[in-house]
């Protein structure tokens, strides 16, 4: 983890023949761009490698969601469910169009537990948003289930999990539609971007129409088609180079998943000495993109006590419990309503009154969880002198 860590020539060359052209727009002229169409392509080829129709390339994984959910049609009014241990992105999206995040337990898949997603579905209940996180599957089949009982389409964000699979079929290819990021420390990176991955033929034309200020995208490869527009859209285009350096990670992308599959066995056989260690389920060994390897301690006290070791010898894991970034609890602007709005928008209505307001202590399972829980980022290079330096760190921390 991430993809920065092997580029080479392969990014190099797709660059240089965008720059050759002196074309970064992702759209129209033809007779300069010389048939080099690097975004349409990299649409088209991850598409392909995920085994869906369609691939619609936007400028961040956060901008997928965004897209997404304006083409599933959610607005003011509407509740999506969603989990407690994800990136901020997932949950500002669906502020950002207008909707109420609800936020339901994990279980020890680290994904959000299917018991707690039916407890959470209302009549609001527009959109259902579990999250691959940190590389490997949720309970999506039990979860696409309860959302087709009650007709509710399933978004995937699998922002963290580029590459990985349940039972042979891609992340992101079981619901309505999938997202994916493209960031710098993302399984495959094009320094930003992402893309969303669908089936449904009337929900890509929407995606592409909306992340292009809603132009009319009539059959046209390379342009955009009419110069009508059926709604309103946002600018959410990639560009021409983010698209080459794409094309060139996806073609190693099962390589890397590949390298961190093996490295992550060899820092799993160390951690295995800690004692009462346990690890996170994982549904299917074989497609997990192994970003990750996430482990629990009995208690919370113990996981601290180890993690202090740990980091005394250079080995650290990251403590989810106290991350800013991926923990309900700690997400102070969302727990204390922050907006730069002088009305209060998105947490107050049109009318002043709050729409919303979140309980840091509303998921105790989640909490039992995550104080428990360490993670070690899994590198694609992993050098020997590094394992030894982990090593000799758990062999100091499991003597505790």
């Amino acid at each position: 983890m991430p993809g920065f860590e092997i580029f080479g020539e392969e990014e190099k060359r797709e660059i240089n023949e965008v720059l050759t052209t002196g074309v970064l727009f992702r759209y129209e002229f033809p007779e300069q761009r010389q048939g080099i169409y690097k975004v349409r392509t990299f649409e088209e080829r991850f598409a392909a490698y995920c085994g869906v129709q369609y691939g619609q390339a936007v400028t961040s994984g956060t901008a997928a969601l965004k897209v997404a959910l304006a083409a599933l049609g959610v607005g003011p009014g509407d509740e999506v469910i969603t989990q407690c241990f994800t990136f901020v992105a997932t949950w500002e999206a669906i502020f950002d169009v207008g909707a109420v995040p609800v936020f339901a337990e994990v279980d020890e898949t680290l994904n959000l537990d299917p018991k707690d997603l039916e407890k959470k579905i209302t009549a609001k209940t527009k959109v259902i948003i579990p999250v691959h996180m940190m590389g490997a599957a949720a309970r999506i089949e039990e979860i696409k289930a309860i959302a087709d009982k009650h007709h509710i389409p399933v978004l995937e964000d699998t922002a963290q999990a580029s590459g990985a699979s349940l039972n042979g079929k891609r992340l992101g290819s079981f619901g309505a539609c999938g997202t994916f990021s493209f960031d710098p420390v993302k399984t495959m990176t094009t320094g930003e971007g992402g893309m969303i991955i669908t089936n449904d033929g009337k929900l890509w034309r929407a995606m592409s129409e909306y992340h292009d200020h809603g132009h009319d995208h009539v059959p046209n490869p390379g342009g955009r088609g009419g110069e009508g527009r059926s709604f309103i859209g946002f600018n959410f285009r990639m560009m021409e180079l983010q698209g080459a350096i794409g094309l060139a990670q996806l073609a190693k992308l099962d390589g890397i998943v590949a390298a961190q599959q093996r490295n992550k066995a060899a820092i799993k056989k160390l951690v295995q000495k800690l004692p009462g260690v346990t690890f996170r389920t994982i549904l299917d060994e074989t497609g997990d993109n192994a970003s990750f390897l996430a482990f629990f301690l009995p208690t919370k006290e113990k996981a601290q006590a180890v993690n202090k070791v740990l980091g005394e010898n250079g080995a650290g894991a990251v403590y989810f419990a106290s991350n800013t970034w991926h923990y309900y609890p700690k997400w102070e602007h969302l727990l204390a309503g922050s907006t730069l709005t002088r009305s209060g928008w998105p947490f107050n209505g049109a009318d002043g009154r709050r729409r919303v307001v979140y309980d840091p202590n509303a998921l105790p399972q989640s909490a039992a969880i995550m104080d428990r829980l360490l993670v070690y980022p899994v590198p694609v290079k992993l050098s020997d002198e590094r394992l030894a330096q982990i090593g000799a760190a758990i062999a100091k921390a499991a003597a505790i």
